[in-house]
């Protein structure tokens, strides 16, 4: 985990950028480029994409130094839900995109100029999901709710499919076996074919799960900002789209971000399948990492990443709420929302789907 401290002496100027001069952001795009910490979701195509489809505002804060170079960078989405109230979340909808910079005081600095935000912005909660993490009592530190998963990708060259099945621990190789001996077919593109069957598949997956599922803009305004550093994956059986994952790549690396299955998946194995021609796909790519993404701790979706051989890593997080007010709980595993998720998951798909992106718009 890490931590920074308040600033002593040196304090860089933090302002939020003015993304409609192409020199700010050329400079931007530039720093992020070159700084080890930058993820996908500190990119200035993340940032407008969610800011485009969902309406939840996009303020870049830069931390700059005495010469004027960038120093630290803070991506913000002004979340708002009639539902879940106002918060500041870096950044929205992702599981990552905190606080980067070179140095402590700009790190302190761009915390404290977020908190002033939510005071402008009404928003009794600030949210900085990963990265450099405040060492102030004022924020609460969350260290055991998530974790990440990822692993490098066996070498490309020949036999590489088969040693990438050789990889995974025989008893989801096994599964996996299974999924390719049910002769399904495998499809990656971003056409307006993939994306059609891509979201039809994630809404039924999601309200089978209990959860509204997000506006079909979110993943459409990502497709079209990431271009070629973003696809979708269909797993198909008799020409029938049973699986499908929208996926980021990243520095060498591929993340499976938006994924899911309908009820014969399942039987089908169509998900393991998937995850595995995805790992061959993105290798073929130049790619070298796969990130499977977080995951909720003792989660369902935990025990299938270890059961894919891998590690988990904690994920840790930082909220500041206001003084008097109650912390901002869109945790679908939190009780005060079990009786929602069943009534959820009970749901005819078109009604789901109808009030889903509503919903979720507001979870950020």
């Amino acid at each position: 985990m890490l931590h920074f401290a308040p600033p002593m002496l040196a304090q860089p100027l933090v302002r939020v950028a003015i993304l409609a001069d192409p020199q700010e952001r050329a400079r931007i795009s530039a720093w992020l480029d070159a700084h080890e910490a930058a993820t996908a979701f500190h990119r200035l195509a993340w940032g407008e994409a969610i800011a485009a489809a969902t309406g939840h505002d996009l303020l870049a804060l830069i931390a700059e130094d005495a010469a004027g170079a960038i120093s630290g960078y803070l991506p913000l989405h002004v979340v708002h839900s009639p539902l879940f109230g106002r918060a500041i979340v870096s950044a929205g909808f992702a599981v990552d995109g905190g606080i980067i910079a070179d140095d402590a005081a700009s790190a302190a600095m761009l915390a404290q100029a977020a908190w002033q935000l939510c005071e402008r912005y009404s928003a009794p909660t600030l949210e900085l999901r990963g990265g450099l993490l405040p060492d102030d009592p004022s924020w609460t530190i969350k260290s055991n709710a998530h974790a990440g998963f990822a692993a490098d990708l066996v070498a490309d060259g020949p036999d590489a499919d088969q040693k990438q099945l050789e990889w995974i621990p025989r008893k989801q190789r096994a599964e996996v076996r299974k999924g390719l001996a049910n002769a399904m077919t495998v499809r990656t593109g971003t056409g307006a074919l993939d994306r059609q069957q891509h979201y039809a598949i994630y809404a039924t997956s999601v309200r089978n799960l209990g959860t509204p599922v997000f506006p079909r803009a979110l993943f459409d305004a990502v497709l079209d900002a990431f271009g070629d550093d973003a696809d979708i994956l269909t797993v198909l059986h008799d020409d029938v789209p049973v699986a499908s994952v929208l996926s980021l790549y990243h520095r060498g690396a591929v993340m499976p971000y938006w994924g899911g299955g309908v009820w014969e998946a399942r039987g089908l194995r169509a998900n393991d399948v998937m995850y595995y021609a995805l790992m061959n796909h993105a290798r073929r790519k130049g790619c070298t990492r796969f990130d499977f993404g977080r995951s909720k701790v003792d989660s369902g979706a935990f025990a299938f990443k270890k059961n894919w051989g891998f590690e988990p890593a904690p994920l840790s997080y930082a909220v500041r709420t206001a003084d008097g007010q109650p912390p901002r709980d869109v945790n679908p595993l939190s009780p005060k929302y079990r009786m929602q998720i069943a009534l959820w998951q009970r749901l005819p798909l078109g009604i789901a789907n109808r009030l889903g992106p509503w919903i979720a718009n507001g979870l950020g």
